[in-house]
């Protein structure tokens, strides 16, 4: 492991990092438009800074497989940002175990529930099976549900995109949608949010209130275990019932 850090090291070393510098600046765009909203949830700054990129990118002329050469090391932080969580976690434990019970039940049917919503509207539209397949793990954080779509024989690809606009959407839709619904015990919002929205979800809500976004990230990590579980057997099941 050592050794494989090091090479990274090596690699951002010598590369330009023009594609990084980048990603920075416009995340720090990002987030200086969300407070000038005051922090509401359509000006999220996630969503903000993908389309401050692929405006960028698209105006330039720049392959996305270039960009993403030099702005790798972000992505490579993605694994130790998301262990992260744990920290939270831990100091929220009391709270979590008095709900482990109805939280892991409701992460399940709320998995569930999602993924039977996109299989159910492609299948509807009469999508190819590949499709279908793409939009089983669309509430699964990406690498989660890229793994699941390849098992079922969709297409990694349109799964991530999937799962980056079902992230953004659900963030930015879904705190409006609970507080239309009356819904404001932040540990209700927090599991809602994390099972629907997962990463960009559960950064928009450690934003907004620490129990939530503790919430948030145990629904994100438990809906992508149990989702790679469940998901797979049920569509092979079904697949042998058709």
């Amino acid at each position: 492991m050592p050794a494989d850090i090091a090479a990274i090291w090596v690699y951002l070393a010598r590369e330009p990092l023009s594609a990084l510098t980048f990603t920075l600046l416009a995340w720090l765009a990002a987030v200086r438009l969300h407070r000038l909203a005051h922090y509401h949830p359509l000006a999220n700054p996630v969503l903000i800074a993908v389309l401050i990129l692929a405006a960028g990118l698209m105006a330039a002329g720049i392959d996305y497989r270039a960009y993403f050469q030099g702005a790798q090391f972000v992505h490579f932080l993605l694994g130790p940002a998301t262990v992260a969580l744990a920290i939270p976690l831990h100091r929220q434990w009391h709270g979590l175990r008095s709900a482990m019970v109805p939280a892991v039940l409701s992460i399940l049917l709320g998995g569930m529930l999602a993924a039977a919503l996109g299989v159910g509207i492609a299948a509807a539209l009469g999508s190819p099976a590949e499709i279908v397949a793409s939009l089983g793990p669309r509430s699964v954080t990406t690498p989660v549900a890229m793994g699941i779509a390849e098992r079922l024989g969709g297409l990694p690809s349109l799964t991530a995109v999937v799962v980056l606009c079902s992230g953004a959407v659900g963030a930015v839709l879904g705190p409006m949608a609970m507080d239309w619904a009356g819904i404001r015990d932040w540990r209700a919002r927090g599991l809602a949010i994390g099972t629907a929205a997962h990463g960009i979800g559960t950064a928009r809500a450690l934003s907004v209130n620490m129990q939530a976004g503790v919430f948030s990230g145990l629904a994100m990590g438990l809906n992508a275990v149990l989702t790679a579980l469940w998901l797979p057997f049920l569509w092979s099941l079904l697949r042998s019932l058709g």
